[in-house]
């Protein structure tokens, strides 16, 4: 069988075996692409395992997570949404009105705490005060302890994670396999560290999280132990995304979909509103901030222009964070045109 045939089902989550690129095994990387390819073209979901990422620092960061959301009210307001857009968010910020796959018309029942790549205090993008460029909001030690070291040491293997996937996609793409390394030098990537009340009253056509495609280049998700992640098959159909254990789920954002001119696709997604409580971390490995989606090369022809005018990855996740979040998300849904 060969590893196109492998993954013809449109209606499954692929599964990805990293053990052997990351250990360097001869011919592993192409092999690895050739089912990139394949993935991203059909499916634009797929689940990876043996990928290097120690199951203690998953574990870790999500029991960080229980420790944050179990705080009074009073103490997640303390590290409130800043103009940078990093800090807590509170339940009901977000309708993700971008979305093409369904008419979202009810705020998300999820809190979310938001945080971005640490940065030196003199880094030039922190002193322009430019947005998801830090600094990231703590609360002190005696509060949370070991929270900020339990998040930032998984943030860490998921960014080391990130650039090794770089050359995956790069020849997965055709092109070579350092192409996207000049793009990642200080990567703006951002994460969404969200809690699920569990059986929350729902109204109809509301969720945990709306329908909806990803803004960015790829997302990494380790999975939740309480299900309801959804994804939408190109049949138009729902299924589950939990499924494999250990694995950490990867999807195609928008940005990526641009970048590639259509040929990578941005899966459709949603959470639905959970039967117990229901935690999440998904980082969104995006390239410096003035990275642009200039069309690849290797994604355009006579018979497939151009489909997209080029645009950078902050201004891109500027805007839809504008669209989809009201202000106490650091948006500026439900603003006054006046």
């Amino acid at each position: 069988m060969t590893a196109e045939s492998k993954f013809l089902s449109k209606t499954e989550i692929p599964v990805l075996d990293m053990g052997p690129y990351l250990a360097d095994k001869t011919d592993s990387l192409e092999a690895l692409a050739t089912q990139l390819r394949h993935v991203q073209e059909n499916v634009g979901f797929y689940f990876i395992v043996n990928h290097g990422v120690q199951k203690n620092l998953i574990s870790g960061a999500y029991d960080a997570l229980r420790q944050f959301f179990a705080l009074p009210d009073i103490e997640k307001q303390k590290v409130r949404l800043n103009p940078q857009r990093i800090g807590y968010v509170p339940a009901k910020s977000s309708v993700y009105v971008t979305s093409n796959v369904n008419e979202n018309t009810k705020p998300d029942l999820n809190e979310v705490i938001m945080y971005v790549r640490d940065r030196a205090s003199d880094h030039p993008e922190l002193v322009n005060e430019r947005s998801f460029h830090g600094p990231n909001q703590w609360l002190d030690e005696e509060t949370l302890p070991g929270f900020r070291d339990s998040l930032t040491d998984y943030y860490a293997a998921i960014e080391t994670l990130g650039h090794k996937m770089l050359a995956v996609y790069a020849r997965a793409l055709d092109l070579p396999a350092n192409y996207f390394d000049p793009f990642f030098k200080d990567p703006m990537w951002t994460t969404r560290n969200a809690f699920y009340p569990g059986s929350p009253e729902a109204e109809q056509n509301q969720f945990g999280i709306s329908p909806h495609r990803d803004h960015g280049f790829i997302t990494f998700l380790p999975l939740s132990e309480e299900p309801g992640l959804q994804i939408q098959t190109p049949t138009g159909d729902w299924i589950a995304a939990e499924q494999v254990e250990d694995a950490i789920i990867v999807n195609t954002g928008e940005f990526m979909n641009r970048w590639t001119n259509g040929r990578f696709i941005a899966t459709p997604h949603r959470v639905l509103p959970p039967r117990n409580d229901r935690y999440s971390i998904a980082l969104f490995f995006n390239p410096t901030w003035d990275t642009e989606a200039v069309p690849l090369e290797t994604c355009i022809s006579e018979n497939n222009p151009a489909k997209f005018e080029p645009i950078n990855i902050h201004d891109y996740l500027d805007w839809y964070i504008n669209k989809n979040f009201n202000k106490n998300g650091g948006g500026q849904q439900g603003a006054s045109d006046a």
